[in-house]
């Protein structure tokens, strides 16, 4: 069973009628009890835009009565789960008139299953508006909804659409992570590392003067915000990035390797190679140390994908050595081409001299 047929499926829809029935409200929910003899075969996103659309043909049309209804089954134990998703989106087709009251019945749905999605099409219809009904969700006593604050106005959140306006322009959504990088809760404050990290996608230069002002007020858990949150700058080996964690890109090391002992391996294989770095510094100093692999795509050009190690502090003049054993099974996010590819150690953010060896199918 997929993972889509786990989380929405006949039993989700079955579920999802029997909360809209005991609501009490003149709903049927005939649509929603047959639709889910229809999702074999659909993704994810089908089956949540299926059981969207019988939820909005089974409610009222008008959105004060059709938030009632759904005011009602929020009293419903039940009414919880992935069912929710299908629901957030419903919210957001036939709230985009009724912004505000709207915006609050996601915010009274995201305890049960986040809303961040639903909350996507105010985003984009009316920036200003949105993130003034979404800011002092910042403050709420509840985490889920402190979350949805920073979880749904990321710009480039995964699985939803992007937010071109932030994408452009991030500035407008600082004040929310500001007001929520010393959240109390992990749950909230790894959003905000996630946030940070789009941010440093497209404006790193805002990315890296926002975690300094972090950094200049602290709390224990500051750090690891700031270091998830600028984890790709790290990874690419952006200077202001690493200079402002303690990373020095001129640190001098010397690096012996990658020494590869499977020079020729194929598609399910391991990749087997070891190296050793050694702090040439005459003090002691925290390195990171990732690696990168140059895969060969379809065309035949190689395209580099970095991949974490370590962070450690080194002593003056002492040598780290390590094997690594890199996977080449298939998986679903990436495709590998047989030929040459290369692979390389990275030392805060500097590459070194790469290896060859040959992938085959």
């Amino acid at each position: 069973m997929s993972l889509a047929e786990r989380l929405l499926n006949a039993e989700t829809t079955a579920a999802l009628a029997r909360c809209l029935l005991r609501t009490g409200h003149d709903v049927t929910a005939a649509h929603v009890r047959t639709c889910g003899d229809r999702l074999d075969g659909l993704s994810f996103t089908g089956r949540v835009t299926a059981i969207r659309d019988a939820v909005l043909a089974d409610l009222p049309t008008d959105y004060p009565t059709f938030a009632r209804v759904l005011h009602t089954a929020l009293g419903d134990d039940e009414f919880t789960g992935w069912m929710i998703y299908p629901i957030a989106e419903a919210v957001s087709v036939r709230g985009l008139d009724a912004f505000e009251p709207a915006l609050d019945l996601l915010a009274e749905l995201t305890p049960r299953l986040t809303a961040e999605t639903g909350v996507r099409p105010f985003l984009i219809a009316d920036l200003d508006r949105a993130l003034k009904a979404m800011t002092p969700w910042t403050t709420h006593p509840d985490p889920h909804v402190r979350r949805l604050a920073s979880e749904g106005t990321r710009p480039r959140l995964p699985w939803a659409p992007q937010i071109p306006a932030l994408i452009q322009d991030p500035t407008p959504t600082v004040p929310v992570l500001d007001a929520l990088y010393r959240d109390e809760s992990e749950y909230v404050r790894r959003s905000v590392s996630n946030h940070l990290n789009d941010i440093s996608r497209d404006h790193p230069a805002l990315a890296v003067e926002v975690a300094a002002r972090w950094l200049a007020a602290p709390e224990a858990t500051t750090d690891r915000v700031v270091r998830h949150g600028l984890r790709t700058l790290i990874k690419s080996g952006d200077p202001a990035a690493l200079t402002l964690l303690g990373h020095s890109p001129d640190l001098p090391v010397v690096v012996e390797g990658p020494h590869i002992t499977t020079p020729e391996i194929r598609v399910g294989d391991h990749l087997v190679f070891d190296w050793a770095v050694t702090n040439a510094s005459e003090q002691a100093a925290e390195v990171v140390i990732d690696y990168v692999i140059h895969h060969r795509k379809a065309n035949g050009s190689l395209t580099p994908k970095v991949f974490k190690l370590t962070t450690r502090t080194l002593g003056p003049g002492e040598t780290w050595r390590a094997t690594r054993r890199h996977s080449f099974k298939p998986i679903t996010t990436r495709r590998y081409h047989p030929g040459g590819h290369l692979v390389q150690i990275q030392v805060n953010g500097r590459p070194y001299p790469q290896a060859a060896f040959l992938l085959e199918r």
